[in-house]
């Protein structure tokens, strides 16, 4: 192999996989290993790599022929693209080692699993070394890091107390929401918990809104009600109302009392509709300037970073006020126009209206087909005296559209004689479940005893 004999694994995570070819298949996200009845250190047997649609799979360690933390690539061979399931004597390196407490032979000292390095001896890989950091008992000074052999160190198997998170996050600091969701699935209960609970408000919104209904109320639940009311004023109005409805109405009343009036209004607003129609899977804060706003001052609303591709694709225009419910809605301004128009011309000169807006009682389907029919990404919503209410996206409406568990790891998994996902530039589709790598046969995880 044309890598270094010595890896730590956290440096891994997120490192691009390619085949052969120089395609790349997904990305790291931890690396397997198989316990011994011996004293031996765990076998290290392959990776487990993110594909696209946040599937995850597993990469035998036979078949990586260069890896470090810049880039994994695969040899030949056959990709198993069942998704990956761990058996009872299998570790899952960062899941289940990182933050762990353990202890330091042979003084007995404490401290936490910063890293595991693993390490190839022949042609086997083996976890080898782990990073330590004491436990001082002083929150002004970090304790010292030592890298000792596996077998000096008790505590890395069997149950863990409650741990930290610190090490944990910031492997996955770096993933986008959705990412970091798929991650969160993966851990325990009482781990994905520890680790939702660790992020920041904000970020910890923008994961709920990716995670499926039943694991954001067991997260919310644990989060304790005046931290669950902090994290819901981070989350979009639509999303907030999503969650609530999936709680009972005395808790809703609970935890909208206990967030700020302004934040915990047009999320009321949003649970009086009826849902399956506009007003319940709207969103209550697009983008509204009046009419005598100029492009240039358009151009610098939709720019703001918090704002979603399909928020800013479009301005919607209004007589004030500019919040929801608005003065009398006047029609809208897609950003392709805002782009091609002098920066001093004014909204009002330039805006379309051709096109009737939704009422709140909408249905899906309609929304669905009024939105395709005229090639849009939103929608305005309007309510029986033509004030501006909310505004439909294309999100909002794959998001309702798709069975109501398409975001649960637990789902059941697509029939395997569907059409698989080609990972090599013309190779040829192998048999169910697996795809071609270079074009040569190779083992199949789930087939055989052994992996890879």
């Amino acid at each position: 192999m044309s890598t270094p004999t010595r890896v730590y694994i956290a440096r891994l995570a997120g490192v691009a996989v390619f085949d052969p070819n120089g395609d790349q298949v997904g990305r790291v996200r931890d690396a397997v290993a198989r316990l011994r009845t011996t004293n031996r250190p765990p076998e290290v047997v392959g990776l487990v790599a993110e594909m696209p649609m946040r599937r995850r799979i597993f990469l035998s360690i036979n078949r990586v022929t260069s890896l470090d933390a810049e880039a994994v690539v695969l040899g030949t061979g056959t990709l198993n693209l069942r998704r990956f399931e761990k058996r009872p004597n299998e570790l899952l390196v960062l899941q289940e080692l990182l933050d762990r407490r353990v202890h330091l032979d042979p003084n007995g000292q404490a401290g936490t699993v910063v890293d595991v390095a693993m390490e190839c001896r022949g042609r086997e890989w083996s976890l080898s070394r782990v990073a330590v950091r004491e436990q001082t008992g002083r929150l002004s000074r970090r304790g010292h890091l030592h890298q000792v052999e596996w077998d000096k160190v008790r505590g890395l198997t069997g149950f863990a107390d409650t741990r930290g998170t610190a090490n944990l996050l910031a492997v996955l600091e770096d993933m986008r929401p959705a990412d970091l969701a798929n991650a969160l699935q993966d851990l325990p209960d009482l781990r994905r918990n520890e680790v939702a609970a660790a992020l920041d408000d904000e970020r910890l919104a923008d994961v709920l809104s990716e995670l499926p209904e039943h694991d954001q109320v067991e997260i919310l639940t644990a989060l304790g009600r005046e931290r669950a009311a902090d994290v819901l004023e981070e989350m979009d109005p639509d999303d907030a109302a999503d969650l609530l409805n999936e709680l009972p109405a005395p808790e809703q009343d609970v935890l909208l009392d206990l967030m700020e009036p302004d934040e915990a209004d047009p999320v009321r607003q949003l649970l009086k509709y009826t849902p399956g129609t506009a007003g319940s899977v709207m969103t209550s804060e697009p983008v509204i300037l009046p009419p005598d706003a100029t492009v240039a001052e358009a151009l610098a609303r939709i720019r703001e970073p918090q704002l979603s591709p399909a928020v800013a694709a479009q301005v919607f225009v209004s007589r004030a006020p500019m919040t929801t419910p608005t003065g009398r809605y006047l029609g809208m301004v897609h950003f392709q126009r805002l782009l091609r128009e002098p920066p001093a011309d004014l909204l009002g000169g330039i805006v379309l209206n051709d096109i009737d807006p939704l009422r709140e009682t909408t249905p899906l389907p309609e929304i669905t087909r009024r939105m395709a029919t005229y090639d849009l990404v939103a929608m305005p919503v309007v309510d029986r005296n033509n004030r501006l209410v909310g505004a439909v996206t294309v999100d909002d409406v794959l998001d309702h559209s798709l069975p109501r568990d398409w975001r649960d790891r637990d789902a059941p998994a697509e029939p395997l004689a569907q059409p698989q996902p080609d990972l090599t530039a013309g190779a040829a589709a192998g048999e169910a479940g697996t795809t071609a790598v270079g074009g040569t046969t190779g083992e199949d995880r789930t087939t055989g005893g052994a992996h890879g």
